[in-house]
């Protein structure tokens, strides 16, 4: 079956099927094969982790540090691991000959930040997904932009992307997260709610929209590694 239809039929499937059914589901889906999840360990990945560590604590999770992440960031995903109990977390890094060879000194991001998401991000993670069917990721439609009509299941070039929580507002992952009394990224409360690199982010106010502290000041609004068809998602300027 075409990897589009799959994905339109799981999408249709699971209309009505609540996040961690969904996560359940993607895991033991023959049609998609291996699955994992895909995390950043940020604002609020501790609602998907939880969800995966209910159905399988196995289940292998994808880390992606880019060398240029916040220390809190990486005691932060430590503690939440252990927190949970989940057994396979796997940090994938930059190739280090990939690194000499295209931003020896680390400044990529000052001249081309798309250039530096490919080496730093992109590049490692799909390395690290070949022999997976699909990844799950904790994308919202509130996070606006190309998000804003996100499906729980879509075609991403050679796998299934699962967006388990494509239709949460923040209040439900707020609730959820107090329900479970779930330890949260420190730097939430001084007012990061989107958490990536340190030279690309910055605090956002409350009227502003989630993303707005990422890549601020900039066209870009992805990093790279969510593409619709292979094409990277930028916001409408």
């Amino acid at each position: 079956m075409p990897l589009k239809e799959l994905a339109e039929r799981r999408t249709l499937l699971h209309r009505k099927s609540d996040a961690q059914t969904i996560i359940a589901h993607a895991l033991d889906d023959q049609a998609i094969g291996p699955v994992a999840m895909v995390s950043s360990f940020g604002a609020d990945s501790v609602v998907l982790l939880h969800m995966l560590a209910q159905v399988d604590k196995g289940a292998p999770v994808l880390f992606v540090d880019t060398e240029f992440l916040f220390p809190a960031t990486l005691t932060y995903q430590r503690d939440v691991a252990e927190h949970l109990g989940l057994t396979d977390i796997r940090v994938i890094k930059p190739s280090r000959a990939a690194l000499l060879e295209r931003d020896v000194d680390g400044i990529l991001h000052h001249f081309d930040p798309d250039a530096c998401c490919a080496l730093r991000k992109t590049e490692p993670l799909e390395r690290a997904l070949e022999g997976f069917g699909g990844w799950i990721t904790g994308r919202k439609r509130i996070h606006g932009g190309a998000r804003q009509s996100l499906p729980l299941y879509e075609k991403n070039a050679r796998r299934i992307k699962i967006n388990p929580l494509a239709d949460w507002t923040q209040t439900m992952v707020s609730d959820y997260i107090a329900s479970h009394d779930l330890p949260r990224h420190p730097m939430v409360a001084q007012g990061f709610p989107s958490i990536g690199c340190q030279p690309c982010t910055t605090p956002a106010k409350d009227d502003e929209d989630p993303r707005a502290g990422r890549w601020r000041g900039q066209q870009k609004t992805e990093c790279g590694i969510h593409f619709i068809d292979g094409v990277p998602q930028r916001r409408a300027s």
